[in-house]
């Protein structure tokens, strides 16, 4: 009898394949379907914002954060304008902060959103992506009227925001919440309990909360393995203690594990709507008192925020001028996604979709 000989085969994902949501490239070598290395390959999209902060003054450096995590640009706002406000020690108005809170929950619900929708498209399932951008679009009309863009919000300035909401917004980010909140009981309908989609989802790509911890995961990838780590409660920052929301957390560690605790994510996420919506300031100031041309005094600060894929923080060096002497940003689609290696090694070639879906990286936070 013949003796059965294998050969071991180089493969490129990407930079075109739909599972590679964006310009990544993956080189996987393969014997047979099994993949034994993998290999990130990263760069096609950089742009040097930290490098090009160095030239523009901190308001001209807000655009440039909407390009990072361009599917939820009003949290890359937040980050930056909280870093420069920390080091100046400005006093932002709490109508301000609610305008805020309430763009930044909108804009987790959204990203997740399109997670859920590319990530079960790349599993087969064309259905769930349609009802996901349905119901993001709602979002995007109300933060389009807000802030007078779709994609790249550009909404926050240092102190405050660009202007006030407009007469009737609030109320729709009310009506929003419940309609919402049956739309999430419909995906679970959909999807959650589906034969097919646990069995591409069970116990694949399984790591435990000391692993998570060891490679400087955050978000949704860190909590699925039962950490139960969110910024907005172990260090809170603008007015999220004011809210009632609990941090959901997985057990197992696995692709499901972290399926559900974005789908749980949009569901607190409502909660903060909810009583940001029903406290929020009949009136008052949208702009702290700042000076015209934003100086920041000598010294360094790093501020954090969680985002919805992670820890996005920001390391702000500033020399006195209206300029940043350095800029340096922690994101977290960058850091998360070095832990794709280990979990490809073993797992099969279909594996990779919902390997990398569980990650839910953005290519412009990868390649800032």
């Amino acid at each position: 009898m013949a003796e059965l000989r294998t050969e071991e085969m180089l493969l490129n994902v990407g930079p075109q394949h739909p599972s590679t949501h964006g310009v990544f490239r993956l080189v996987v070598k393969v014997d047979g379907e099994i993949i034994k290395e993998a290999i990130p390959v990263i760069g096609y999209l950089h742009r040097g914002t930290e490098k090009l902060a160095e030239d523009l003054n901190y308001t001209q450096i807000i655009p440039y954060t909407d390009r990072l995590d361009y599917l939820s640009s009003m949290t890359n706002n937040y980050a930056l304008v909280q870093a420069v406000e920390t080091l100046m020690g400005v006093q932002v108005p709490e109508r301000a902060e609610y305008l805020r809170v309430i763009a930044m929950e909108l804009s987790r619900i959204a990203s997740h959103l399109v997670w859920w929708g590319t990530n079960l498209l790349d599993l087969g399932a064309i259905s769930p992506f349609l009802f996901a951008f349905r119901d993001r679009e709602m979002i995007i009309d109300m933060l389009n009227e807000l802030s007078g863009a779709r994609l790249t919000f550009n909404y926050m300035r240092v102190g405050g925001v660009k202007w006030d909401a407009p007469e009737g917004w609030i109320e729709k980010v009310g009506k929003f919440v419940p309609y919402m909140r049956e739309k999430i009981k419909e995906y679970h309908t959909l999807v959650t309990g589906n034969e097919i989609f646990l069995a591409r989802v069970k116990n694949i790509a399984v790591y435990d909360g000391e692993t998570a911890i060891n490679y400087g995961l955050s978000g949704p990838v860190l909590r699925g393995s039962n950490v139960k780590f969110d910024i907005r409660k172990n260090q809170t920052y603008s007015i999220y203690d004011r809210f009632e929301f609990d941090v959901p957390v997985g057990t197992t560690g696995d692709v499901y594990d972290r399926y559900m605790v974005r789908m749980e994510e949009m569901v607190q996420s409502l909660r903060i709507l909810e009583q940001a919506v029903e406290q929020f300031p009949e009136s008052g100031e949208i702009m702290g008192k700042v000076p015209k041309v934003l100086r920041a005094p000598e010294g360094e600060v790093y501020t954090r925020m969680e985002s919805s894929k992670g820890e996005l923080g920001v390391y702000l060096v500033s020399k006195g001028k209206d300029k940043p002497y350095r800029l340096k940003l922690r994101r977290p689609s960058f850091v998360n996604l070095q832990l794709l290696p280990k979990l490809l090694i073993g797992r099969t070639m279909a594996d990779i979709p919902a390997v990398l879906g569980a990650i839910d990286i953005v290519l412009g936070e990868v390649d800032a």
